[in-house]
């Protein structure tokens, strides 16, 4: 089921709804410039056969109001509007997975409104600005140099193709060398986005977005919604370090590395993704309280 969620004065947030509205709720948080799309329906539905699956566009991407020009907001504002969009869907509660930014957003819930998450997952994401240095931790690795000059090019202006070929070459850069990157399975997935936005180019708004209110670092370690904190060895964006520090930080933080992945959500990855979520969220009761398994 599709929705609209009004989130802002002439900002509507398109908003997908999978499974049972009677299973507890989980919602999906993307990345940076990112459509909610690029969640693997594979994923949605492996996770909808026991849980409601909620996934969305954030302002100025797919189908969402596109006008940051005109109605600028920061990176909190779209943490909020995970919320109002459970306000919308009438959810107290949700399992809150996020991806790179969508991992910050989760973070930052987490510190702010902890009652209204069953459990976080985060995925490709370092801790909050912030966060108590750790001295038995080896530092965290910086981005990989060559993605951030290859980004220095995401909001160049181009033709539909040749925009569907920089954002496949996107792809399989942060998918990494151990899984086999498939350029026609992203290459599909980009068209369908294009279509589903329909539009072909990338809003700045992302990189504009006033991110101060997101250094709530210090709070983590008191943090304590069960988190399952997933380790990419592949990730050239925020290596396996990071994870580890993040896991370590927080109180009810647990690793778990998946072999072979980096920084994109290919098909073959989605088995061993969907069955670590399905044992965190089953591992949590609908009232936050870890079950004994």
């Amino acid at each position: 089921m599709e929705h609209f969620v009004q989130v802002a004065e002439g900002v509507s947030l398109w908003v997908e709804s999978r499974g049972s509205e009677t299973a507890p709720a989980v919602l999906l948080i993307m990345g940076s410039t990112a459509s909610g799309l690029v969640w693997p329906d594979e994923l949605v539905d492996l996770l909808a056969r026991r849980y409601r699956v909620i996934r969305y566009d954030h302002r100025d991407t797919g189908a969402s109001t596109w006008d940051f020009d005109r109605a600028p907001y920061s990176a909190t504002r779209m943490a909020e509007d995970a919320l109002a969009i459970l306000d919308a869907l009438g959810i107290a509660r949700a399992h809150v997975v996020g991806l790179s930014l969508g991992g910050l957003l989760a973070q930052w819930l987490m510190v702010t409104h902890p009652a209204r998450l069953l459990s976080a997952t985060v995925l490709g994401a370092p801790a909050l600005d912030g966060a108590p240095a750790r001295g038995d931790l080896p530092a965290r690795a910086p981005i990989d140099p060559g993605l951030l000059e290859f980004w220095g090019h995401m909001f160049d202006p181009r033709g539909l193709e040749e925009q569907v070929d920089w954002r496949v070459e996107n792809w399989r850069r942060l998918n990494g060398s151990v899984i086999p990157f498939d350029a026609d399975e992203f290459r599909a997935l980009e068209r369908r986005i294009i279509a589903h936005a329909g539009r072909h180019d990338t809003s700045t708004a992302h990189a504009r977005v006033d991110p101060s209110g997101m250094a709530r670092g210090a709070e983590l370690p008191q943090v304590t919604v069960p988190t399952l904190v997933i380790a990419a060895p592949e990730d050239p964006t925020h290596p396996v370090s990071h994870a580890r520090f993040l896991a370590e930080t927080l109180p009810r933080g647990t690793l778990v590395t998946l072999e072979g992945m980096g920084h994109a959500l290919p098909r073959a990855i989605v088995p061993p993704l969907g069955a670590a979520l399905l044992r965190h969220f089953d591992a949590v009761d609908p009232d936050g309280r870890p079950r004994d398994v």
